[in-house]
């Protein structure tokens, strides 16, 4: 091709023609690209339509866990994960993540709180921790959140102000997922609530309590998708406790034996009384 090395033209036309080689031949070709700042792949666009599968290869700085994180899937459901850790005889699968992630929890600890996270069909457990200290700056409180979505961060404090009546508003208040992981599901919201509100009043939560549900602006609490597999997944770590939506139905998700106890709330209030 007459162009510059790497331009757009060049780029989708040698994809093209892997494309069409790896065809004649039946055989697999793995493609390693770059992504923008904002989590794109950079280049055309053609070059996501030509493949079968996209995967993206996520880590912090400072962690040595790396996500295989599934973001297109002809031929399965999306988005699933891997989970790895780099050690000095390169990367290894781990097998159970939720116990990795929890592995390092401080006991009787103000906000810190255990909630479920799906990735795709697989049920993470993982810690959210909050910090709520006073601001020292007049009007201008810091709300910075680590591993989760800033914007949900603001929506829970302004809910938890309106219809719990707790005085955040001269607070700064830090958000962090254990482990470097990032989540974004609703599924999550009670236990940040939870863990701010712990932090706030500075008081802790049982160990083996897990909180699931999604929180509405009214306050109330709403169902999640996947609730049995989150619930298999807590009982499975030893989880006691674990405060879910009113809306569930007990019997059909855990067996007589279980030996998780389900506490059905209907606001985050109610929620609040369960585990402060």
């Amino acid at each position: 091709l007459q162009s510059a090395p790497g331009s757009i033209g060049q780029v989708r036309e040698v994809a093209f023609k892997i494309f069409q080689d790896v065809k004649k031949r039946a055989m697999p070709a793995l493609l390693i690209g770059h992504i923008t700042k904002d989590g794109a792949i950079a280049g055309p666009k053609s070059l996501e339509h030509i493949v079968d599968t996209v995967i993206y290869f996520e880590g912090e700085k400072g962690h040595s866990y790396r996500i295989l994180r599934t973001i297109k899937n002809r031929f399965g459901s999306t988005p699933e994960i891997g989970v790895f850790e780099m050690l000095p005889k390169g990367l290894v699968g781990v097998e159970n993540p939720s116990d990795i992630f929890l592995s390092e929890r401080p006991a009787d600890s103000p906000g810190s709180i255990i909630v479920s996270n799906m990735e795709g069909s697989r049920p993470l457990l993982v810690e959210v921790q909050a910090l709520v200290t006073s601001s020292s700056s007049i009007g201008m409180p810091r709300r910075m959140s680590a591993g989760f979505d800033h914007n949900r961060t603001s929506l829970l404090i302004a809910i938890m102000e309106k219809r719990l009546g707790l005085n955040l508003q001269g607070e700064d208040i830090f958000i962090n997922i254990a482990g470097g992981l990032k989540i974004s599901e609703p599924a999550v919201d009670m236990g940040v609530a939870a863990a701010i509100a712990g932090s706030f009043r500075n008081r802790s939560v049982d160990p083996h309590t897990v909180m699931i549900g999604e929180v509405g602006l009214t306050g109330e609490v709403r169902s999640v998708m996947q609730l049995e597999a989150r619930l298999t997944e807590a009982e499975r770590l030893g989880f006691k406790k674990c405060v879910v939506p009113h809306s569930i139905k007990e019997d059909r998700l855990l067996n007589k034996n279980s030996s998780l106890r389900l506490v059905p709330v209907k606001t985050l209030s109610e929620a609040f009384d369960a585990v402060f």
